[in-house]
């Protein structure tokens, strides 16, 4: 039942019913619309500050992605640029020890940064492009450093190739001559001692006492080891490889056996004088594809350039006879 409310009138001296006018009730609704609307108003702006929207949430969580992404690549990039400082480091280097070449000056690679202007088109493609964008260009990157790295390693197997080259080739005396006064007879034309006509002399004759060690001149492979009926006796024959090869003849006995591998110095037989011979000594041979050279050009791991020089000259004025 609603409740009456009465008010007292001064002017008629009775209590008379209170009557609410129509305008009052519309200002009163409307102020309470009004406070409804500024209460969820208030309420709403709270919400959205404290509790986020489900597209922030969803905004936030791409934005995070794209940092993690984006540091991943920022670490990726330092540790290719790292790479990247080594094989510049390594190509000088391998250009200016190996091959003699100048090296790329870093002005040159300086130049490659100068081309940055290409890139101001990323600025207009949105965050995901730029990422991916960014992400082919380090796989890129890794593929040619990749490459670059199967380059290199061609090149230290050329090196490595080379440094057994240099160690099989020819480079020291057969026997310890010192005071450069054992070399009898040279290469070249010279007379037989034993038929007295002139045949080639195929090596250089090594005067020394018998029993003397005599040396492996280069690394190499023994294919001869012992006696045989060519004139040389006692002799050994290595493979060195490369088309060398290097012959010892005449020796008092042989250490080596076919088949083995020998080193540079390593003592390979002692001098005598088996075989076609008129004393101790020991004849040395080296060939180039089969065909004989003067072995006094393969001495330069001994000598001084003082003592090559006279050493030539030693080879020269020999003996016009040989000793076998």
């Amino acid at each position: 039942m609603k409740k009456l409310k009465f008010y007292y009138n001064t002017q008629t001296l009775r209590y008379e019913k209170l009557v609410t006018p129509l305008h009052v009730k519309l200002l009163r609704f409307f102020g309470f619309i009004l406070a409804v609307f500024v209460f969820a108003f208030i309420i709403i702006s709270l919400v959205f500050r404290f509790i986020p929207s489900p597209q922030l949430k969803l905004a936030e969580l791409k934005y995070e992605k794209m940092r993690q992404n984006y540091e991943t690549l920022a670490s990726q990039t330092r540790h290719l640029q790292e790479e990247m400082s080594s094989l510049e480091k390594r190509d000088n280097q391998v250009y200016r020890s190996i091959f003699e070449a100048n090296p790329v000056p870093d002005s040159a690679r300086a130049k490659l940064i100068e081309k940055k202007n290409e890139f101001q088109k990323i600025a207009v493609i949105n965050d995901e492009e730029l990422g991916n964008e960014l992400a082919n260009t380090l796989n890129n990157i890794s593929a040619r450093i990749k490459y670059q790295y199967a380059s290199y390693d061609e090149i230290e197997t050329l090196i490595k190739n080379q440094s057994e080259k240099l160690a099989s080739i020819p480079a020291i005396q057969p026997v310890s001559n010192r005071d450069l006064t054992r070399i009898a007879s040279g290469f070249g034309v010279r007379i037989d001692p034993v038929y007295g006509t002139l045949k080639m002399h195929k090596g250089l004759d090594f005067t020394a006492p018998q029993g003397t060690p005599i040396y492996a001149t280069g690394n190499g492979k023994v294919e001869m080891a012992g006696f045989d009926e060519s004139g040389f006796g006692n002799h050994v024959i290595i493979n060195n490889g490369y088309g060398y090869e290097t012959l010892f003849g005449h020796m008092l006995k042989v250490k080596v056996h076919e088949g083995e591998r020998v080193k540079r110095g390593e003592i390979i037989g002692w001098v005598g004088s088996s075989g076609k011979s008129t004393g101790p000594h020991c004849h040395y041979e080296v060939h180039i594809n089969g065909q004989p050279v003067d072995p006094v050009y393969f001495f330069y791991n001994d000598l001084t350039p003082e003592q090559f020089d006279r050493i030539l000259k030693i080879a020269s004025t020999g003996s016009a006879k040989s000793l076998d």
